[in-house]
């Protein structure tokens, strides 16, 4: 059956990723501040910026079976020299953003059956890494409300998180901006290599669907084994 799917910051890296993924067999609407196009018809694209815009105001289907949040910054540097605003900037795009944006399309997806949502957080969370406490800190609310959510709204909807290492996207640029960074990265990974949108959509994709109805509550840690394994 296809669903609709809402991605919030889907039109690059690995929303867009997702985005096609998806709209092989479902209805994807893509709310995103940019819009660089897509190859398939299934996906309509809405101007919305997560941080200053009232969701209500979109033509959303009255029905949703899906939504995913992806929008994410990743400012890593010491703590002494982060400044406070950063906190409160990094809290607001990653953790509030999603709260709003989610609470104003909650009586959507309360209509569908079977509803899934995808949230995403990171490696960081639960390795303790330095330079990470602002973007750890805002992760780390979403798994937190990710479960009680899930609590809360059994068995009506569903609700997971991806934990990721550091993907190849136009967010890490800065990271993965030549080779020798890139490799370094990659050394750091029991899989050796850094991840790939696609590795993280393939995820998303799986816990909006069906065979994955017995799911949720979880964190789910796509990380080329660095959270779990030493080699």
């Amino acid at each position: 059956m296809s669903k609709n799917i809402l991605l919030i910051g889907g039109s690059y890296g690995i929303g867009k990723a997702l985005a096609e993924t998806l709209s092989k067999n479902n209805q994807v609407i893509v709310a995103s501040r940019t819009f660089d196009g897509f190859d398939s018809e299934n996906i309509k694209h809405l101007t919305f910026d997560a941080t200053k815009d009232d969701i209500s105001q979109l033509d959303i289907p009255e029905k949703l079976h899906g939504f995913v949040f992806c929008p994410g910054s990743i400012n890593l540097r010491p703590f002494k020299n982060i400044r406070n605003e950063t906190f409160e900037e990094d809290f607001q795009l990653n953790f509030m953003a999603m709260v709003k944006s989610l609470k104003g399309v909650l009586p959507n997806l309360l209509k569908s059956e079977d509803a899934s949502i995808v949230l995403f957080s990171t490696v960081a969370v639960k390795m303790g890494m330095p330079f990470h406490t602002s973007v750890s800190a805002s992760k780390g609310a979403i798994e937190g409300f990710a479960k009680a959510f899930a609590a809360e709204y059994a068995p009506k909807i569903r609700c997971n998180v991806i934990a990721p290492s550091l993907t190849d996207t136009p967010l890490a640029e800065r990271l993965l901006g030549d080779e020798r960074k890139k490799e370094n990265a990659s050394e750091r990974h029991p899989l050796k290599r850094v991840g790939e949108a696609k590795d993280i959509a393939a995820m998303a994709s799986f816990l909006l669907v069906e065979e994955s109805n017995w799911i949720t509550g979880q964190v789910f840690g796509v990380d080329g084994g660095m959270s779990t394994i030493k080699v």
